[in-house]
């Protein structure tokens, strides 16, 4: 019986998520828009995404952000945020600790979400992994994002892996994007989103969402034929953190 309870407490929060997800982009729809309607109001989008939709998640799951900067990112300066993707709260806890505007990098299947999907559609940079066109084309308009003086987010993963999985494989993008635009690279290990909010229906609940902010990796100096290397040694980072903290 006590098991049952548990399953209907871990299905109502999951509700709950949902309606935090649903509920500030139906009030704020307009303002939403208009700020989508060009590239130049994406930073007013950005600002109204991370105050009024990522923070009233986050607070209203009970999973408030604790996060340990090791360097804190320049204000109008222009980053390749990476992390570990473990979790949907993985786009709003990146969204949190970021107060540089950014665009995120990801799978065009994620427009298939409703509401969300609308807006993810309009404001980030899709890729469909399987063109080679579309892999192409996301350099082209990330120099344009990079040109308004905005940051690049990608989850190097190139998804959520087995939940039984550490730290899956890195892909090279984020990688070869940051030497090709000679930006600098922050990695940040996410702890506890899986924990939270994974994505296994009768799991989670609330608690602290720890980030580390780790060092900057520089690209200056880098080329094309360093990305390997740069890509093995940031996610190396990220791994330790999570094994040391799993022990």
């Amino acid at each position: 019986m006590f098991e049952g309870i548990k399953n209907v407490g871990h299905l109502l929060y999951r509700v709950w998520f949902y309606l935090l997800v649903a509920l500030p982009i139906f009030i704020f729809m307009p303002f939403l828009i208009l700020t989508t309607l060009s590239e130049s109001t994406y930073k007013q989008f950005f600002w109204l995404a991370r105050n009024l939709w990522a923070k009233p998640i986050l607070y209203g799951m009970g999973c408030f952000p604790k996060i340990t900067w090791q360097q804190r990112m320049e204000k109008g300066k222009s980053y390749m945020l990476v992390a570990n993707h473990t979790s949907m709260l993985d786009i709003m806890l990146m969204l949190y600790v970021s107060k540089n505007p950014f665009v995120f990098v990801g799978k065009k299947e994620l427009v298939k979400i409703p509401v969300f999907g609308f807006f993810y559609k309009r404001v980030s940079i899709m890729v469909d992994r399987g063109d080679v066109r579309s892999r192409t084309g996301v350099y082209r308009r990330a120099q344009r994002r990079l040109n308004q003086g905005l940051s690049i987010c990608i989850f190097p993963e190139g998804g959520v892996p087995d939940e039984n999985v550490v730290l899956d494989e890195f892909k090279d993008g984020a990688f070869k994007m940051a030497i090709a635009h000679k930006i600098s690279i922050v990695p940040m290990t996410f702890y506890d989103c899986k924990k939270r909010f994974p994505f296994s229906v009768f799991k989670g609940g609330p608690g602290p969402l720890r980030v580390k902010v780790h060092r900057f990796f520089e690209t200056g100096i880098l080329d094309e034929d360093d990305k390997g290397t740069l890509r093995e040694e940031i996610r190396e980072v990220i791994l330790n953190e999570l094994l040391k903290d799993s022990s």
